[in-house]
């Protein structure tokens, strides 16, 4: 692709150079560049990457985009915001794949991964080719590739885009985090439609302030972004953004809507309910239990509508995913108690997935959880008190330390708990803590391990260690 075609879809206030110039390929990380490439500056919080344009240069980089034009001798495209050009840049270098896929986006602070799974199963259900790409990696068309963002930077998104076209997919569901949505990941795409689960503490770290990140969750349904607008109206966000999106269907239970659930019935292998979808009533039944995900269920649902889908198969999708993986997933039984990894590591989530056990368990309830180190420091209190709410014993372990060190992150967590009276145990390393928690359980009782789900790893000074909950717990049973 030649330069002064990728021009068309960049703002750029000059350039300098030949830009007939010859584009292979577009880089944003200096070290990843290969010759005949574009290479992408832009400024962040934590470092310029202005700097190693020389070394982008010296490894072949046949073009630049920059702040401020350059002595070095290479076709250079000015403009105010390097990192608001990437995504209109691999669009159009990729040749905009977005236009041949329908495209849902799912935000929102829990529920992402479950609903776009949810939806992933449903449209095989119809036969159709899917696409997921997120939490918990990229799948499509018989390939799967590890995860390593929610949502992948533009570059690599776009070209994710292209192959899946090449290989007939049809239907993309995508999890859209709000560092998606401030880094401008998404630009260019309009979505199918765009899928509102909750907001509720997370990322403070990064935002500030509540008000912030949900203003940040709220430019996913800018006018134009999306064609259709799935939301709940039992969130406080949602209630704001139903009055201000068109179109926009509704689901909840509380709050009226226009899809809703009754006769609620939850076990602990899964839930059946009644879905009202759009004045149509018919029998769900899920292999996944907890009312949250009656309510990732009917988001899907929702939108599956919109998407053309009958009843019917709907319903047949959502019973046909047995397990997504690490969100509230029952990885074992052990002395005759029910072991469940969860993906839980807000203060939201964590109650919601406690609430849903506490009411079905029969025995004691025991919660193993951790913090992330680096994160938002405020929620850990927080989630020490739902802790000490719902569970009747609680082992506190480390998450990912990542460069904190473990035991400060639980004395912060122990501040939430304590004034909650619970007997709890603090055991740093987790494994340990795992095999402490699982020697516990009795006939009847409930185990939660919550903070990993599905990760593959353990992040401890700067170094991904292999580590998986259900792993090591079906270790510890021996199974």
């Amino acid at each position: 692709m030649k330069l002064c075609d990728l021009l068309k879809n960049i703002n750029y206030t000059e350039t300098c150079g030949d830009m007939q110039t010859e584009i292979s390929g577009i880089a944003v990380d200096s070290r990843a560049v290969k010759a005949g490439d574009l290479f992408i500056a832009y400024g962040g919080a934590k470092y310029d990457s202005h700097v190693y344009i020389p070394e982008a240069i010296k490894l072949g980089a046949a073009a630049v985009v920059t702040r401020e034009r350059l002595k070095e001798d290479v076709p250079q495209i000015i403009v105010a915001d390097g990192r608001a050009q990437i995504a209109p840049a691999a669009r159009a270098f990729y040749g905009f794949p977005d236009k041949q896929l329908k495209i849902v986006g799912v935000t929102g602070t829990n529920g992402k991964t479950t609903v776009t799974y949810m939806l992933d199963s449903i449209m095989k259900a119809c036969g159709k080719k899917s696409a997921v790409i997120g939490t918990l990696g990229v799948a499509y068309a018989e390939k799967f590739i590890s995860p390593e963002l929610t949502t992948p930077d533009p570059v690599y998104l776009f070209s994710l885009f292209s192959d899946m076209v090449k290989r007939g997919v049809e239907y993309v569901f995508m999890e859209v985090s709000a560092h998606a949505l401030f880094y401008n990941k998404i630009d260019g795409i309009t979505f199918e439609a765009g899928i509102f689960t909750n907001c509720t503490q997370d990322h403070l770290d990064f935002f500030g302030n509540m008000r912030d990140y949900a203003a940040c969750k709220k430019t996913m349904f800018e006018r134009g972004r999306c064609k259709y607008a799935v939301i709940n109206s039992d969130d406080a966000l949602g209630v704001e953004l139903l009055k201000t999106c068109s179109p926009a269907v509704s689901y909840g239970i509380e709050n009226p809507a226009d899809v809703f659930a009754v006769d609620v019935r939850e076990r602990l292998d899964g839930t059946d309910y009644v879905i009202n979808l759009f004045d149509e009533l018919y029998e769900i039944s899920l292999s996944i239990p907890a009312l949250h995900n009656v309510y990732n269920s009917m988001a899907a649902a929702a939108c599956a509508r919109l998407l053309g889908v009958k009843t019917k198969a709907i319903a047949e999708g959502l019973k046909n995913l047995k397990k997504v993986q690490g969100r509230l997933e029952r990885v074992a039984k052990f002395n005759g108690a029910d072991i469940f990894v969860d993906f839980a590591h807000t203060p939201d989530g964590l109650e919601k997935s406690l609430q849903a056990l506490k009411k079905l368990c029969k025995g004691k309830l025991y919660c193993l959880f951790g913090c992330g180190g680096n994160r938002d420091r405020t929620k850990r209190p927080i989630m020490g008190a739902v802790a000490g709410k719902y569970a009747d014993f609680v082992i506190l372990t480390s998450d990912n330390p990542r460069f904190e060190e473990p035991f400060d992150i639980i004395s912060e967590i122990e501040k939430g708990l304590k004034p909650c009276g619970k007997p709890y145990v603090t055991v740093t390393e987790r494994d340990a803590a795992t095999e402490y928690a699982v020697r516990l359980l009795a006939e009847g009782d409930v185990l939660l391990v919550a903070g990993k789900g599905g990760e593959q790893y353990q992040e401890i000074m700067g170094i991904k260690h292999n580590y998986d909950d259900s792993t090591v717990i079906k270790k510890i049973i021996g199974d």
